[in-house]
């Protein structure tokens, strides 16, 4: 694996992002939004975790951390638009924020005005110190060892990830459970994550049959090998070569899919960082969503019945 400086690395995410927004990338304490379409998921508090939700913005963007209750937030189509595929969106933010607007918002009414029911999952996360300089420096000292540390595989990693995968399982069947008043079909309910989301994502389709994907999206997450299940779901995958973290590692993810039969797109872009999601950069990495939902379109989700 390519070693990257790890004080290299946050720096380099933030001019990245700021760049591409033209917003800074101090974080600063915000009231926490009103919610009132999140539906609690009820898979309980998070053991052990006495600081309280808080949020915070980062290049113009919002995000959440400290959550220790779940909810799931629908963004539905017109009854005229819905084509009954319904998609659950996991944010990333190494299990210890979410970036519940660029990669969770933002994807769901794009892909609602495409005509597809999107979730976004606000899943339960590690707990970080409630005072902002404390969390800055932790966020810090986490993505540094993130750099610099071996990956283990994606399905090693699956029973550290219960609580999440839960909450996970818990939007499917809740999705599923409420199908016929959101106008989806319970055999087309797929799942797209980013980063942390990605890998929670791929844990999900790995840890049984629970939530069932119809289909899945990995956006700039891990791509190590692993044992492909049975039936896996038609895999995509978006990545950039200059992602410092997810990069450096080679294709294992695609190839074990590809060695399975399972169908699998993989999009290389040559620039894009991490963390691009739906800011507008002026990198082909901006087209990741395009090339997703012409790939939707492909497969026949995107149309009734299909």
């Amino acid at each position: 694996m390519t070693r990257i400086r790890a004080a290299a690395i946050l720096p380099a995410i933030a001019l990245l992002a700021s760049a591409a927004t033209g917003q800074s990338d101090r974080m600063t304490p915000i009231a926490t939004p009103a919610q009132p379409t999140a539906i609690p998921l009820g898979t309980g508090a998070l053991p052990q975790a006495p600081v309280a939700e808080s949020w915070h913005s980062q290049y113009g963007s919002r995000f959440a951390r400290n959550v220790t209750d779940a909810t799931l937030t629908p963004f539905l189509p017109g009854p005229d638009k819905a084509n009954g595929t319904a998609v659950v969106i996991a944010p990333g933010g190494g299990f210890r924020t979410l970036s519940m607007e660029n990669e969770g918002w933002d994807v769901a009414k794009a892909l609602a005005a495409r005509g597809v029911a999107a979730f976004v999952l606000k899943y339960r996360l590690n707990q970080t110190p409630a005072g902002m300089p404390a969390f800055e420096r932790s966020m810090a000292a986490m993505f540094s060892r993130t750099a610099s540390a071996p990956r283990p595989r994606t399905d090693q990693q699956v029973a550290g990830l219960a609580p999440q995968i839960a909450d996970a399982r818990a939007a499917f069947a809740l999705i599923r459970r409420r199908a016929p008043e959101w106008r989806v079909d319970p055999a087309r309910v797929g799942m797209i994550g980013f980063s942390a989301g990605a890998m929670l994502t791929m844990a999900t389709t790995l840890a049984g049959r629970e939530a069932r994907p119809a289909f899945i999206a990995v956006i700039y997450g891990p791509l190590s090998a692993v044992t492909v299940p049975p039936e896996a779901p038609p895999l995509f995958v978006a990545l950039a070569a200059d992602d410092p973290f997810f990069a450096h590692d080679g294709f294992g993810l695609i190839d074990s899919w590809r060695a399975a039969g399972r169908p699998v797109e993989f999009h290389l872009f040559e620039q894009g960082g991490h963390g691009f999601g739906m800011y507008p950069k002026p990198t082909t990495s901006t087209g990741w969503f395009d090339a997703f939902a012409r790939w939707l379109d492909m497969h026949g989700w995107t149309r009734r019945g299909g």
